[in-house]
Order: structure tokens, then C-alpha cells, then sequence
């Protein structure tokens, strides 16, 4: 199966080793992937700050940045759900309507791809350590991926899951929510940092970077002693 790797802004430029553990976990399960450099920002940023017009021609570069591909997998429910919302924003478009069907139907998260894709819920990962996981809004209430990730992370050999209180709670991020309400989101992500704490667990783990560069920073201003990781980083290790 070919796979085209969607690699995301954050995770690019923050965390590039989300991108490499997302290529060896499509490859140890039978995946061949390649990377489209031509491939830019999903437009999320600039479409909810209401600058459509400038969001658009980022959308344009992603369809054809991925034209030819078979799937389009990235490491973030919150980038790969905006990719559903290309149908949407191009349904008057008469030139780009269709290309926006394509590629939000063959674009998926990590792990909604391995379990509902592949029918994978075992990746042979091995990690020691008691973790919890925090479901992002974006990929829960936008993309509708909830079980994936906790399946997979159910079936990690040795690593103790603990559920995280209230977990459907916001951290606060939300892109540029975090920076145009700055007070109201320090409040939140002060919330979520406190129900971290409450599990006593020394990783806080998401599939999606924004809430884990949020929260894991409130909780160095702290000083908690707890550790964030991708669930790829989670996934990826053997």
C-alpha cells in the first residue's frame, strides 16, 4: 500500500522526529511511503483568523502537492481534519470542488488509518512507563477519531494507561484561541495540568503537537516532573 506522509507544520518545525516514528510505523506495517515536498500548510491558521482568500491558495498547494497519491497519513487529527474541511470551503468552486472530495477522502490520522484502515490495533510497541492519554478537540470533534488512539495504546507491552480525568476538556490551545484569549486559555490549560497531575503519570501522551507544546509547557512553569510524547513516540518504540 502506498502511503504519502503529511507532516504538518508543528511537527515539522517542533518535533521532527514525530515525522520519522509516523514513516517506520507505516513501514513496519507494510506501507510504502514517500514525502511530496511540495506540500505546505494545511491553511488552518489563516482560515480561522477569517483570512479565506490567503487560507485558499495554501489549500491549492496541498491538493496539488498530493494529487497522485493513493493516502495522504499525518501525524495530527487537528491538520488531517482540516483537510476534511476542503469539500466545504471549495463546494461552489467549479475548478477545485472535486480535487477537495479526493483528497479529504483518502486523508487520514496515524492512527485512525493502522486501525480502521489496515485493521492494525497492535503495532509490537514495547514502553515502560505509566502514561495518559489526552484526546484533542480537533481530532475528536472534528475528524470523530476517539477509539484508535486508545486502542493502540492499550496493546503497548508494559506501559500502564491510566484514564485522564475529565478528559474531554479543552487544554486551552485551539491555535489561535490560545494567543487572541490568552488569559481564558492560561486558565484552561491550568485545569488540564491539574488533572495530569492527578493520575500520576510521568507521560502525557496526544496525537496532536499544539496541545502537548501547551500543556507540557504549563507544566515545566510548574515544575511537574512529567513528560510529553507524541503517540507515535509511544507507538514507535520496539
Amino acid at each position: 500500500m502506498k502511503v504519502s506522509l503529511f507532516i504538518t507544520c508543528l511537527c515539522d518545525v517542533f518535533s521532527t522526529d514525530v515525522g520519522k516514528n509516523t514513516v517506520e510505523i507505516l513501514e513496519r506495517a507494510g506501507c510504502e511511503v514517500d514525502f511530496p515536498e511540495a506540500q505546505t500548510c494545511c491553511g488552518q491558521p489563516a482560515f480561522n483568523s477569517g483570512y479565506l482568500s490567503d487560507a485558499k491558495e495554501s489549500m491549492k498547494q496541498m491538493m496539488k502537492a498530493f494529487q497522485f497519491s493513493d493516502y495522504v497519513v499525518g501525524p495530527s487529527g487537528s491538520c488531517v481534519g482540516m483537510l476534511k474541511e476542503y469539500p466545504k470551503i471549495f463546494a461552489n468552486d467549479l475548478v477545485w470542488r472535486d480535487e477537495a472530495k479526493r483528497l479529504a477522502a483518502k486523508s487520514y490520522e496515524i492512527t485512525q488509518f493502522l486501525v480502521d484502515v489496515l485493521g492494525v490495533e497492535d503495532v509490537g510497541s514495547t514502553f515502560k512507563g505509566k502514561i495518559t492519554y489526552h484526546p484533542s478537540c480537533h481530532m475528536t470533534r472534528i475528524l470523530g477519531v476517539k477509539d484508535a488512539p486508545m486502542t493502540l495504546l492499550k496493546n503497548v507491552e508494559g506501559a500502564e494507561l491510566v484514564e485522564l480525568p475529565v478528559k474531554e476538556d479543552c487544554c486551552g490551545f485551539g491555535g489561535t484561541f490560545a494567543v487572541k484569549n490568552s488569559v481564558i486559555s492560561g486558565e484552561m490549560v491550568k485545569k488540564k495540568s491539574a488533572h495530569v497531575s492527578e493520575t500520576g503519570a510521568e507521560f502525557l501522551v496526544s496525537g496532536d503537537m499544539g496541545c502537548l507544546l501547551n500543556i507540557g509547557g504549563r507544566m515545566a512553569r510548574e515544575g511537574k516532573n512529567v513528560k510529553v510524547a507524541h503517540i507515535t513516540e509511544i507507538l514507535n518504540q520496539h
